[in-house]
């Protein structure tokens, strides 16, 4: 009976393998496909001729991208916008998810800005109010447009108040009974406990501030001030005739926009296969636990 049962056990873990790998295999396949066709001749890419592999060999669409001085700049903007974002992103889902996760004995207008937070989450003003509104604050060609306008993203507060609810309800009982005041237990209790949850929103954070193009497009003026995303999706809609020389114009002839969006795609999507590895291990962890209510 016994070795029957380990029997069925190693088949089910046989089986799961299996399914797993299939399904690790399908997520990637499309990643795949865009890095060979990045690799690929244009002709080859538009006759649907490329699919795992490349087919004629051809990096020039890596060279258009990363020999031009302005992806640089782009680059850094991008890098700028993370961290900053990130950091407010962080600051402040902290500070409205401690006191939204206590109760309403302990926060007598705890449901009002709940409610609050839902109906924002829900509803939005539309492109043309915040279009004004980043207008009228003067903040175009400024850092603060592509930032302010996501300062507080409703799903990650409730994620970690969630998180912050499902910690033992000894813990503040305990630190009350010894004289700890609010501050001291969100930095020194509350904050440390959640490494889980703060990192799964941080993760949400980045891949957020990184991926958004359509903010850069309309709230920077000069294209210097472009975001990578935004560079890359304006990259081949700028190219111009005009004052091309004869090695720039033989290396367009090598391109199409399949080729060169490709390549878009598989640079932008580098940073995030690096950081992303390094908070894995508590995504899975974090988003369970907060997306639990008790």
């Amino acid at each position: 009976m016994v070795e029957s049962r380990t029997m069925t056990s190693k088949m089910a873990d046989v089986t799961l393998i299996i399914i797993m790998t299939l399904i690790a295999c399908m997520s990637l396949g499309p990643i795949w496909h865009t890095v060979a066709v990045s690799l690929s001749d244009k002709a080859y890419a538009a006759a649907g001729r490329v699919t795992f592999w490349p087919v004629g060999f051809n990096v020039s669409s890596y060279y258009v991208i990363l020999s031009d001085s302005s992806f640089i700049q782009a680059f850094m903007v991008s890098v700028k916008r993370v961290v900053l974002g990130g950091a407010v992103n962080f600051g402040l889902c902290v500070l409205m998810a401690y006191p939204l996760s206590r109760t309403s004995r302990e926060f007598r207008y705890r449901n009002l800005y709940m409610w609050f937070l839902v109906f924002c989450m829900l509803f939005s003003g539309g492109i043309i109010p915040l279009y004004i509104l980043m207008k009228t604050l003067g903040l175009f060609n400024s850092i603060w447009a592509l930032v302010l306008p996501g300062a507080v993203p409703v799903f990650n507060v409730i994620l970690l108040m969630n998180f912050f609810r499902s910690l033992p309800k000894e813990l503040s009982e305990a630190g009350y009974i010894d004289g700890a005041g609010p501050w001291y237990m969100a930095v020194r209790i509350f904050i440390p406990l959640s490494t889980p949850a703060l990192a799964t929103i941080t993760l949400f954070s980045i891949v957020t501030h990184w991926n958004s193009f359509f903010d850069g497009l309309i709230f920077m003026r000069t294209p210097e001030l472009y975001p990578l995303q935004t560079y890359i999706q304006q990259l081949v809609v700028q190219i111009s005739a005009q004052n091309i020389d004869h090695t720039k114009m033989s290396l367009l002839a090598k391109l199409s926009n399949q080729t060169l969006n490709a390549a878009k795609i598989s640079v932008s999507i580098v940073p995030i296969l690096i950081v992303y590895p390094f908070m894995q291990k508590y995504f899975v962890h974090g988003i369970v636990l907060g997306s639990v209510k008790e």
